[in-house]
């Protein structure tokens, strides 16, 4: 008797966790975060933006149109991408991806850094042969700007704004990797920043938060890691694509001495379509003027 109650409970168990995986793989979430750093506190509004990462070609409604619409309903002022929206593998196309973000540009100007996927398609031409290519090209005729290893600056109000992304080795993203990533690595691929200057960075693994802290960001976007697949409630992601457990940023906004991480647990998977208490999030962060009182 006890062994049928044991067998009809784990049945019930799977059948929950399927269902409630095949929900969160259908549907995703807006997550917002607002942040007044003080090197921005000359701005006289909010100033917002979207960040995405990690689609690997996943659509919400007919040619994403349902995440276009959430996105337009942010009315952003910018729109930066931290890679890993297609699926870098050679039998896969990356057209669903380019079709999605050929149409940003007309929304807010849009930044992107490349992911792994991205990144490996770049450095394996024998392989990809020139598909990176001919991503990129689509995209930076719709518009988009790719940052690799690059910078660019801006103005809001008074505040001056460098906007930078990163690309670090293929080394990083391999399974069982346990290499660590030092700041110098980081000035070697970006140079020194300005001090005064409010430091926005684009860095796809957020394994190597010390390190772009250390180099000087102020704000780090990043991704790579789903959200750790199945998330603990109320505590982190469980695992990482370099099967690491744990994983101290997978999704979340933290802090630590004056640095910010904000990590996207992505819109989408690839080879492990698993997501359990762990929906896609479309990450939204309002930035605020210290003078401003609302």
């Amino acid at each position: 008797m006890i062994w049928k109650k044991l067998l009809t409970f784990c049945a019930v168990g799977m059948a929950a966790f399927l269902a409630e995986n095949a929900r969160e793989l259908r549907t995703f979430i807006v997550t917002r975060y607002t942040i007044s750093p003080p090197k921005l506190k000359g701005l006289k509004k909010d100033r917002t933006i979207v960040f995405l990462s990690d689609l690997h070609n996943r659509e919400y409604g007919v040619k994403n149109d349902e995440l276009l619409k959430a996105i337009r309903k942010e009315q952003p002022d910018l729109i930066l991408v931290g890679g890993d929206m297609l699926v870098g593998k050679a039998d896969v196309s990356w057209q669903p991806a380019a079709d999605f973000m050929v149409q940003l540009p007309e929304i807010a100007p849009v930044y992107c850094a490349n992911g792994n996927h991205e990144q490996r398609m770049k450095e394996r031409p024998d392989i990809y042969q020139t598909a990176y290519r001919r991503y990129q090209k689509e995209l930076m005729e719709a518009g988009i700007r790719f940052l690799e290893n690059d910078s660019v600056f801006m103005n809001w109000d008074d505040c001056r704004i460098q906007l930078s992304g990163l690309e670090i080795p293929s080394i990083y993203y391999e399974k069982f990797a346990r290499g660590k990533l030092e700041k110098e690595a980081v000035v070697k691929k970006l140079g020194n920043p300005e001090p005064s200057t409010y430091q926005i960075l684009l860095a796809h693994n957020p394994v190597f938060f010390d390190a772009y802290r250390e180099w000087g960001a102020d704000l780090v976007l990043s991704g790579h890691l789903h959200g750790g697949i199945i998330r603990i409630p109320g505590w982190r992601g469980l695992i990482t694509p370099q099967a690491g457990l744990f994983p101290k940023y997978s999704g979340e906004l933290t802090e630590k001495n004056g640095s910010y991480i904000a990590v996207s647990k992505g819109m989408g998977t690839h080879t492990v379509n698993i997501r359990f208490c762990n929906p896609a999030e479309l990450v939204v962060l309002k930035l605020r003027g210290t003078a401003d009182t609302r």
